[in-house]
């Protein structure tokens, strides 16, 4: 089992938690399509949670390397901003828009999927594995889905229009790569 401790493994135990968050995200993904919303929310935060475990033990056992730091990003990806966009897409937009404000709806949705791709490849780009800065510079990608999470919320229990959604959409995404300073956990 000392593979399992060892950086240079694609299958160390960091890495291993991080795969978990992959395949919560795609069992989501698939949930969503099934209009198996509460599902999908909860595969989304069992992500969440092995994402917060999956850095927590590659600091604690130094198992960071740049294939970790690149499976993480993949993972944020699909977790984070492919997830909680589509759900939104089907579960607030497909159900209650057409026309002119489906159209901006869908732009939106693509906006948002953009700009966290973005987010996370800058973020690659520009941070060494192991590294932890004491702050984000732009709101963190689970940060964002937490917030698009209690956007869908709102909009499930008609506490905002899904025309509104769209603009908060809009602004998250735009948050993802502003420089606002968000504190590291």
């Amino acid at each position: 089992m000392q593979f399992l401790y060892r950086p240079e493994n694609h299958f160390n135990m960091a890495n291993l938690f991080t795969m978990v968050n992959i395949s919560a995200g795609l069992i989501a993904t698939y949930m969503i399509s099934q209009n198996s919303f509460t599902t999908a929310i909860a595969f989304a935060w069992i992500g969440g949670a092995f994402d917060i475990f999956d850095g927590k033990i590659a600091r604690k056992f130094a198992l960071s390397n740049e294939f970790g730091v690149q499976l993480d990003s993949f993972a944020d990806f699909l977790s984070f901003v492919l997830v909680p966009v589509f759900l939104i897409f089907q579960a607030v937009y497909v159900a209650h828009l057409d026309g002119f404000w489906f159209i901006l709806a869908s732009a939106t949705s693509i906006y948002y999927v953009i700009s966290g791709l973005r987010r996370l490849i800058h973020f690659n780009i520009s941070t060494h594995a192991g590294e932890v800065e004491k702050y984000f510079v732009g709101v963190p990608t689970p940060l964002g889905a937490i917030l698009l999470w209690l956007v869908y919320l709102a909009a499930a229990y008609t506490v905002i229009a899904p025309v509104v959604v769209i603009f908060l959409m809009i602004l998250i995404g735009w948050l993802l790569n502003s420089n606002v300073k968000v504190r590291h956990p």
